[in-house]
């Protein structure tokens, strides 16, 4: 986890005060529902909480007796124990590590999930606000890079909102199949944990149980849930590369803010650079950089080994951390973009009315000229515009072939035709017209 890409709240859940309290509670409340059945006694499940509840899990106290152990969870009951007192034996009782660091992990995947969520809902708020503004607003859709016919660019922000709508269900499923809890003893078989100690953890822990834990909880969960983590950065990552292609200077139709007192170049003064959705860029790639890992997690040998757990512990702050503060660098950059509409209106207008040549070629099949014949009569006229020649309405107009009466062919260069079913379009997004 990088700090320069990491928001405090997203950090946190992944510290290891936060983990060590997680690892508490859920030995804490097995030892409640324990004491409940019977196991163990009573008042040695309400000791536990009584001197565990508050305290401050010294991490340097349990690193140091890792060292000798070899082994973290059992280093952390040791360090609970110089804490609790005698109490403490009853603690961990049928369990095994992984039913400690499983449902941790699956914990603090399903929190992360919640600020994802938000950063989500943060993003398309931004996105509905903007295309709203600019519903109307013409410019030029490109197909290739090219120009292809006009849309708006309330249109294009339409599209993403969207996109991150589907983002949002994506993840509240990915946290559905995530927040599983395993209190199932070696191998999985409950053989010295009563299921229902299980069930009183998920409960208590804000989790389901897992239906069948082998002594790990199935690693197809969390492929699934990077997996959807991927798909959400590659959608801010398609934004981003829009805005960064908007931004160049040939085109400049939308920029990135530039504060007051910024730089963009250490060289060149004049220099307004798209660092920030550059920078999208480089963290989408981080986090889709954790998918494939997560999916070679699935195979593990029999009920249970360890080589998904140095991946986890990587994978697991970092793509949730780089993602959610790319969220909200996202957000950011589209409330605040700079928009200029007469660049847009300018760079329809570049290519001479070249945009309008398909109505030209389906009011020339209207009119009774073969589609090959329509087609090749504007494509030839078409491109002595390209060739910068002249205006594509006075070649069209001068073109035998082209029986099309000069006012009819002038209403076929209305840019109005082209955003009249934008209200359709944006009733299915946003519910309205």
């Amino acid at each position: 986890m990088i700090t320069r890409y990491s928001r405090p709240v997203a950090a946190a859940i992944w510290s290891q005060d936060t983990k060590y309290k997680i690892w508490f509670e859920i030995e804490a409340h097995a030892a409640t529902k324990m004491a409940e059945l019977g196991v163990i006694p009573k008042e040695s499940a309400d000791a536990i909480w009584a001197k565990g509840k508050d305290a401050t899990f010294d991490a340097d106290r349990i690193d140091e007796i890792e060292r000798t152990t070899k082994h973290d969870v059992i280093a952390f009951l040791t360090h609970v124990a110089e804490i609790v007192g005698e109490e403490a034996r009853f603690l961990h009782q049928g369990m095994t590590s992984s039913d400690v660091l499983d449902t941790c992990f699956a914990v603090q995947l399903a929190r992360s999930s919640d600020l994802l969520i938000e950063g989500v809902d943060r993003v398309l708020a931004a996105l509905e606000t903007r295309a709203k503004e600019h519903k109307y607003t013409p410019t030029v859709g490109r197909s290739h890079g090219i120009h292809a016919e006009p849309v708006t660019f309330g249109l294009k922000l339409a599209g993403y909102h969207a996109e991150f709508q589907r983002a949002k269900r994506r993840l509240i499923t990915a946290k559905e199949e995530i927040a599983t809890c395993a209190i199932s003893g070696a191998v999985g078989t409950f053989a010295n944990v009563d299921p229902a100690v299980e069930q009183y953890v998920a409960d208590q822990m804000g989790l389901t149980v897992e239906p069948v834990s082998t002594q790990v909880i199935p690693r197809d969960r969390h492929a699934a849930f990077f997996a959807a983590l991927g798909v959400v950065a590659s959608s801010v990552e398609r934004l981003a590369v829009e805005i960064r292609h908007l931004q160049r200077t040939e085109v400049l139709e939308a920029e990135e803010f530039f504060d007051k007192g910024q730089k963009g170049s250490s060289a060149m003064p004049h220099k307004r650079n798209p660092i920030l959705t550059e920078n999208l860029t480089g963290l989408a790639r981080l986090v889709r950089s954790a998918v494939t890992p997560a999916m070679e997690n699935v195979a593990l040998w029999h009920e249970r080994d360890i080589s998904h757990s140095s991946v986890e512990r990587g994978i697991g702050p970092d793509a949730t951390i780089h993602l959610d503060f790319a969220l909200h660098r996202l957000a950011n950059v589209v409330e605040r973009l700079n928009v200029y509409p007469e660049n847009m209106q300018k760079n329809i207008d570049r290519l001479g009315g070249l945009v309008h040549s398909q109505r030209v070629m389906l009011a020339l099949t209207q009119a009774g000229v073969s589609r090959e014949d329509a087609y090749a009569a504007v494509q030839e006229n078409a491109m002595k515009v390209w060739r910068g020649e002249g205006a594509f309405l006075d070649f069209l107009k001068a073109d035998d072939r082209v029986t099309l009466p000069a006012d009819q062919l002038e209403a076929l260069f209305d840019l109005g035709y082209h955003t009249k079913n934008v209200d359709v379009v944006f009733k299915r997004v946003f519910g309205e017209g």
